[in-house]
């Protein structure tokens, strides 16, 4: 039986760049130069060598791709520890980020990377090997000293995170915290609610600051009152079930939490005083973490666009890789409310 035309060469060994630039028909460097700089190629020769790479299962060889290009077509992560229930989102967060880099031909090298002046020394490490093209950076915070740091040595990166403190400095990509809170009081009005708390984290921290003020903003635009309506916690379970004891007992028909795990701590704190989540008092979380969904009642919460992240990140690194000199570009991306049962009307 013939072989089919398009099928890749049955003989042993790898496919060489060679054997693709005889098959698409054009010199080596022109398929070099699909895998390396494809802006050179017109639109309709680029997609012909491509559907001949795909077609013949090739794969460049990385270490002969960085000696040409000085590109190791990596980039690097720091894993930092991970507080409370955020575990979960982050690694939706990585899956996302490592989808979109491979799409891009770049794989994601990870590195540990302890808050504070400590983490520079991973950073330093893979920069001193060579090893990376870039970074992208998360868990930013106030302080943080990796943005001033990779500027000043004119190291591309991205932050998955704005900077809380100072002046912006490089790229960034995030999700805007006070948008979601601000629908989760709307979402309460509607429903007829008044007394509406907020349970977040110590004063200071950026993200949970952030998600305070669209609550805030959201209650003085309704001229409902924000003093003596917000507690702050730790955030594990038990300390947030501590802390909003004392809402519950003044009477809050509602509590907007600025994480899933906190909200986890007001079931607890409800079902001590023989009260339901959902039925006595409406409780929405943050972040829709696999947990959310399987609480009973089903917790409403405010999801983060975290593909959306991983993609919008990796393109602004590519592009400051591309032009480093442009302006820097910052992104800030639209969370969604997950409605589910333990936000029912007041009374209902």
């Amino acid at each position: 039986m013939p072989r089919p035309p398009n099928a890749p060469p049955t003989k042993a060994g790898p496919v060489t760049l060679a054997m693709v630039a005889r098959r698409a028909g054009v010199s080596p460097q022109t398929v070099s130069n699909a895998l390396n700089s494809p802006e050179l190629l017109r639109s309709e020769t680029l997609e012909r060598v491509q559907r001949t790479i795909d077609e013949m299962g090739y794969r460049p060889h990385r270490a002969a791709q960085t000696l040409r290009t000085r590109s190791s077509k990596l980039i690097g992560y720091g894993i930092r520890p991970a507080p409370g229930n955020s575990a979960p989102v982050m690694d939706r967060f990585l899956h996302a980020l490592s989808q979109a880099a491979d799409e891009a031909g770049y794989r994601i090298l990870l590195f540990a990377s302890p808050p504070g002046h400590a983490s520079l020394d991973g950073h330093e490490e893979l920069i001193d090997l060579h090893s990376v093209d870039g970074f992208v950076l998360s868990g930013t915070d106030r302080g943080d000293p990796r943005q001033t740091w990779l500027a000043k040595r004119g190291i591309p990166f991205v932050g998955f995170g704005r900077m809380w403190s100072g002046r912006q400095i490089g790229d960034w990509a995030d999700v805007d915290g006070a948008s979601g809170t601000d629908a989760a009081v709307e979402h309460l009005v509607a429903l007829g609610h008044r007394k509406i708390v907020f349970l977040g984290w110590p004063r200071g921290s950026g993200v949970g600051d952030d998600r305070a003020e669209g609550w805030q903003r959201a209650m003085r635009r309704h001229g409902l009152p924000v003093r003596g309506r917000r507690a702050q916690s730790l955030d594990d379970s038990s300390s947030a079930r501590a802390a909003v004891g004392p809402l519950l007992d003044a009477g809050a028909t509602a509590v907007i939490a600025a994480s899933d795990m906190l909200a986890m701590g007001c079931y607890q704190a409800l079902r001590e005083r023989k009260a339901l989540p959902g039925k006595d008092v409406a409780v929405i979380g943050f972040d829709d973490s696999p947990t959310a969904a399987l609480l009973s009642p089903g917790l409403s919460t405010v999801a983060q666009p975290l593909e959306a992240v991983g993609r919008e990140c990796v393109r602004l690194l590519l592009a400051r890789m591309s032009e480093p000199g442009a302006p820097p570009e910052r992104v800030l991306l639209e969370p969604s409310l997950v409605i589910r049962d333990s936000t029912p009307a007041p009374g209902s």
